[in-house]
């Protein structure tokens, strides 16, 4: 009987931090999973600033922590120098990069919502500010804490699978035109596309499972949201991992009513095994050599935005990993590093250059709600 054991640390290490101090939150885009990550923050340290330039918003979610609000993030940025020790940014996608950027030499350790940015050249600019700045830059990538996900990420490890044959992605997911209605979503430049937005959780645990993902097949079209948005609604990819196992991807905005599923199934020499739910927070099939993974504990319920869901709640296991980093000598675990979340970038951006999009470079910073 395989029980899953305590997650091996994949983060880097902190102790510029007092251990006896308050963490300090500033917070860049105050829309849906901006006030998500402002209830968190109040639970390992205090968010004392804000940013977006609906003003409303910003005063509204300001008021309700007791925290300044600001609608330009370089005047955030410049009247709390000093007093920030995390920035975490919640702004529409295209513009992670900057924002980040500017936080991490403005002297704050950055936490970045996903995706990462939309290109490698981007998401090294990001690594490179953060290692000229000495500080950390973490990507959110909460569904490794899925706790099926890190079983079988330990029966990968340990070799229970034995080699790894090939590997099938599914992501079919509901997204209805209100979803895209009077926002940044559904744009080319701020939101980037389908697996930036909506899956790019499901590509980091390809990645973060087998490796780099080589396409070498790509098929996207926008089947239903034709005048809604600027990008595909369906895709299907094939391709390889360096390790030579062989891979699909399946995915879709389509699902009729309400999300589907989402799921990861491996097949290995030793065994076949299937991830599922709809968010990869259920172990649906288990066919092994050996003993067969029992007694995973309950995952937490998936992020809840009105008329539709996202994926699972684990931002509580974030922030208590950041917290560990900065104020208990290093001691965190945080399951991510930036350089595997640049990966993801990487694998998605090859995706979309064979399909034949390309990117724009940096665009000048600007802030809107997430």
């Amino acid at each position: 009987m395989l029980q899953l054991h305590k997650a091996p640390t994949f983060g880097t290490s902190v102790r510029d931090t007092p251990m006896n101090k308050t963490l300090h939150f500033g917070l860049i885009g105050c829309g849906r999973i901006a006030a998500r990550h402002a209830d968190i923050m109040q639970q390992y340290g205090k968010l004392v600033a804000v940013c977006d330039i609906d003003e409303p918003k910003a005063i509204a979610l300001a008021a309700a922590h007791g925290a300044q609000s600001f609608t330009c993030h370089t005047n955030m940025l410049s009247a709390m120098a000093g007093q920030l020790d995390v920035v975490v940014v919640c702004s529409p996608n295209g513009l992670h990069p900057q924002h980040s950027i500017d936080s991490l030499q403005s002297g704050c350790h950055v936490l970045c919502e996903k995706p990462m940015s939309f290109t490698r050249e981007e998401a090294n600019a990001m690594m490179d500010a953060a290692e000229t700045a000495g500080k950390q830059l973490w990507v959110v990538k909460q569904n490794r804490y899925n706790p099926p996900v890190m079983a079988v990420k330990q029966l990968l490890e340990e070799g229970k699978l034995g080699k790894i044959l090939n590997v099938q992605l599914n992501c079919f997911w509901n997204r209805p035109e209100s979803y895209y209605a009077n926002s940044w979503k559904g744009t080319l430049d701020l939101d980037g596309g389908t697996l930036y937005t909506q899956f790019s959780h499901f590509i980091d645990l390809l990645v973060w499972f087998f490796g780099p993902f080589h396409p070498s097949y790509v098929q996207l079209a926008n089947l239903q949201h034709q005048g809604v948005i600027e990008f595909e609604d369906t895709g299907i990819v094939a391709g390889h991992f360096d390790c030579g196992a062989m891979g699909s991807i399946h995915y879709t905005v389509n699902a009729y009513r309400q999300n589907m599923e989402g799921s990861i199934t491996i097949f290995g020499e030793k065994g076949t095994i299937k991830i599922g739910g709809q968010y990869l927070n259920e172990l649906d099939y288990q066919q092994l050599e050996g003993e067969p993974i029992t007694g995973l504990p309950a995952g937490n319920p998936p992020n809840q935005y009105g008329n539709y869901t996202g994926s699972m709640s684990n931002h509580p296991l974030v922030y208590e990993a950041i917290t560990g980093l900065l104020l208990k000598n290093g001691h965190g675990q945080l399951l991510n590093t930036s350089a595997e979340a640049a990966e993801a970038v990487a694998v998605i951006e090859n995706i979309y250059c064979m399909a034949g999009r390309s990117f724009k470079p940096l665009q000048p910073a600007q802030v809107a709600s997430r």
